[in-house]
């Protein structure tokens, strides 16, 4: 736990981003453990340009009591249901035209996003929102930018019926996989029975738990290999920490276990809405753009406005560099390889 100087002007940062928290999402939605973490998030940002905090020990010597986990190796599974629903993530059935599937939007060659993070929709707008990795989204608390997801199936659900992903239902989609013997083959060989929606969701569900991507180079420094990271990094991992970043991105995924109000200090991406979950930063390095909008082209710009929107922080080129150095040890492998941007 950090000690931080309890101002009074810092005190009214965090009960103004409370308000606008219970605000944004619902007052009775904004539950009492959501709301006793903003503090704890938003008071070393608040904070942070007029008093300092303690920070953490350094990295060499604070191994067992960080706060950011290794990522774990994918959980146990049904190879008949993870083979299931690896083949459904895939298959173009599960959109209305049959022109889309989730690995469309989420490549799983790559970053488990899509090439620019922007995809069109169905009208030939830009969506709302960038496209977040499905990479680890099963570490996180919550799903989607606005977080209005508890559930992997509750999101995959989502997907379906939005007529600007999917545009059709699961019972359009069950139509069409009931009409398929293989198909319905499988679902009894993995669930005993013929398709229907809980399995359907139960599947994809599944196979999204395991898109996992341990082994980055941080995660061998957590797990006590010191020579993992090169004397910049650590500097940019200890920058991360006296800063004020580590305060909400934190945790097995670097973030996204947390709601947090944006453009604290200074004004940073599309103004709404003001109250976003925390993004992972897990693979940051290869998700360019960056913020919700992709408005920071570059990890780079991305660091420097972060620094001046959340921390009232004017960062210097050599700080930039070496919390940018950080945050690329960040990468992990899936299935042995390393996660790359796409080309």
């Amino acid at each position: 736990m950090w000690v931080i100087a309890g101002l009074a002007a810092g005190m009214a940062r965090i009960r103004d981003a409370a308000a606008s928290f219970v605000a944004a999402i619902g007052r009775d939605a904004a539950s009492p453990v959501l709301l006793l973490c903003l503090p704890l998030c938003l008071a070393p940002c608040g904070a942070t340009a007029q008093a300092p905090f303690t920070p953490l020990p350094p990295p060499a010597t604070a191994a067992g009591v960080q706060p950011i986990t290794p990522i774990p190796q994918p959980p146990a599974a049904d190879p008949r249901k993870l083979a299931l629903g690896e083949s459904l993530f895939c298959d173009r059935r599960l959109s209305h035209d049959g022109s889309l599937s989730c690995s469309s939007c989420h490549d799983l060659h790559t970053n488990g996003a899509d090439d620019d993070r922007r995809t069109m929709a169905r009208n030939g707008a830009k969506m709302p929102f960038t496209v977040l990795s499905v990479f680890n989204a099963a570490l996180s608390f919550r799903l989607n930018w606005e977080g209005n997801f508890r559930t992997l199936q509750a999101q995959t659900e989502s997907s379906l019926e939005n007529p600007a992903n999917m545009a059709t239902g699961v019972d359009e989609v069950l139509a069409k996989l009931r009409a398929d013997p293989l198909t319905v083959q499988r679902f009894r060989e993995a669930y005993g029975h013929g398709p229907d929606r809980t399995s359907l969701l139960d599947a994809v569900a599944t196979y999204e738990r395991s898109l996992l991507t341990p082994d980055s180079r941080f995660d061998q420094f957590l797990k006590g290999d010191t020579a993992a990271l090169t004397p910049e990094e650590h500097d940019g991992y200890q920058l991360f920490q006296t800063l004020g970043c580590i305060s909400c991105h934190q945790g097995v995924n670097i973030g996204g276990n947390l709601y947090e109000r944006h453009g604290i200090f200074h004004p940073l991406a599309a103004p709404k809405p003001e109250i976003l979950r925390v993004p992972s930063l897990r693979n940051v390095a290869t998700l360019a753009p960056y913020f919700q909008d992709g408005s920071a082209p570059t990890l780079d710009d991305a660091v420097r406005k972060m620094a001046s929107a959340q921390l009232d922080q004017s960062l210097s080129a050599d700080q930039v560099a070496a919390i940018v150095a950080f945050l690329h040890t960040l990468t992990g492998k899936y299935h042995g390889v390393p996660v790359r941007a796409p080309p």
